[in-house]
């Protein structure tokens, strides 16, 4: 008999673990785990898969250790994740040997010895410590508030940002994965040119990102973003497929198109035009949940692993790459794309790279 694999061990004791209450639903889980860090029912059921199990980040075993050690984390209706401070010494040491049991498990199932650990990207990584420069699309003096007024005691710069929700999420993931580089972000109207020649990263569309249109116009990209009057709210996508041009448009709740369902995200890379030995990355939406949900696919500590393995896959080590994709929203939130997930990549280029 084939021994199991630690893989499918792991899933298999995760599974059991959860199966010990009866109550104990995926979803309650993950909303007790929610409580420190969003989480979804669907990410708990690939973890206790038996058939394809992903592999849970170390933290969440840890979280799995620290519920598990106390019965007192689903004695009430609503079960609790408690903090180590919260276990008492008994709890405590049930936590260690609990923890110990399944990081050896997720060891083993991660590949512990040098080579056959699977190493993906590290997109957001520049190992050449070159500047990088964010261009973040600039509001319209009609939609910029009060705070926004450079006169007002209480400006904020960022009031005038477009995508501020955007720049926040990549700014500090970029900063932490690049500590030795100097990371700055400045507006179309404000970033000097010499800036423009290091790693840059372009926040929003054509329209209020000026330098979006000027550095993809000079390169080779098969995907633009262009006005149609049946669209007030945004510019779509058009690429070339097939030699014809094929446009993606985002999808509404309601008739009215006031209630955003699905946007549309652009992340795309090629080697910046204006030295080729810097990047040039492009996180655009036809709204800025598209903008956000192409920010957020490679900074989600639940869905970058997986969505590098995607470009791993998909583009191998090819320095110019480009996706469209679905950026789902539910109540006002845009969820973080799942680039491995059925129908969410609409479109990538170039096919066939790997």
């Amino acid at each position: 008999m084939q021994p199991t694999p630690p893989a499918l061990q792991l899933a298999s004791r995760l599974k059991q673990l959860r199966a010990q209450s009866p109550r104990l639903t995926q979803r309650k889980l993950a909303d007790a785990f929610s409580a420190e860090e969003s989480l979804s029912p669907a990410t708990v059921s690939s973890w206790e898969s038996l058939r394809s199990p992903k592999l849970p980040p170390e933290h969440r075993i840890r979280e799995y250790a620290r519920f598990f050690a106390t019965p007192r984390s689903i004695l009430s209706k609503q079960p609790k994740l408690f903090s180590l401070n919260d276990l008492d010494q008994d709890e405590k040491n049930a936590y260690e040997k609990l923890a110990a049991e399944l990081l050896r498990l997720r060891s083993a199932a991660d590949g512990d010895s040098p080579g056959e650990k699977p190493t993906f990207n590290r997109s957001w990584h520049f190992r050449d410590g070159g500047r990088v420069t964010f261009v973040c699309a600039l509001l319209p003096d009609d939609m910029i508030g009060e705070f926004g007024d450079p006169e007002n005691p209480n400006y904020t710069e960022l009031q005038t940002y477009a995508d501020a929700d955007a720049l926040i999420e990549l700014f500090g993931h970029i900063r932490a994965e690049n500590p030795a580089a100097t990371v700055h972000f400045k507006t179309p109207r404000d970033v000097e040119p010499d800036e423009l020649t290091g790693h840059v990263i372009l926040l929003g569309g054509v329209v209020w990102n000026e330098i979006t249109g000027i550095l993809s116009e000079m390169t080779d990209l098969p995907i633009r973003q262009v006005n149609d009057p049946s669209l007030n709210s945004g510019e779509i996508f058009v690429a070339d497929v097939e030699g014809g041009e094929r446009p993606f448009w985002p999808k509404w709740a309601d008739d009215n198109e006031r209630v955003l369902m699905e946007d549309i995200g652009l992340l795309a890379r090629v080697p910046n035009p204006l030295n080729e030995s810097r990047t040039l990355t492009i996180c655009n939406g036809i709204h800025s949940r598209g903008v956000y949900g192409a920010a957020r696919a490679l900074t989600d500590a639940e869905m970058r692993d997986g969505n590098e393995e995607f470009i791993s896959t998909n583009f191998g080590d090819g320095r110019s790459f480009a996706i469209l994709m679905s950026v789902k929203v539910i109540k006002n939130k845009a969820m973080t794309p799942d680039l491995n997930g059925r129908n969410v990549v609409l479109y990538k280029w170039p096919e066939g790279a790997a």
